[in-house]
């Protein structure tokens, strides 16, 4: 699991219709609070703030990290993202992979 830290770039795992953002969209983290809160600043395409939202990690993934200056490989936001299932859940994911690398 990656851990995310000041700068990174995190894509929302969830809608937040109050700030007009869903899932998917990308955002840079600009604080890092106790208890795995993070404020995340979102803009538009000529870099306007747009909305600033304190989330939890369970909200997002990061997709790129900042300190190394690297997009995440898809096994690691796959893997990310996995832990946050339930483990029935991680189950079905796990499965539905031994088929894929099956066929």
């Amino acid at each position: 699991m990656t851990q995310a830290e000041l700068f990174d770039i995190i894509e929302l795992l969830i809608d937040l219709p109050e700030y007009s953002l869903y899932r998917g969209v990308q955002g840079a983290i600009v604080e890092c609070y106790p208890d795995d809160q993070y404020e995340v600043e979102f803009t538009n395409q000529d870099g306007e703030t747009i909305a600033l939202c304190v989330l939890s990690s369970k909200q997002f993934i990061v997709v790129w990290k900042a300190n190394t200056k690297q997009w995440l490989s898809v096994s690691d936001k796959l893997a990310t993202l996995v832990t946050y299932l339930p483990e029935e859940r991680q189950q079905e994911v796990l499965d539905f992979a031994r088929f894929l690398y099956q066929s």
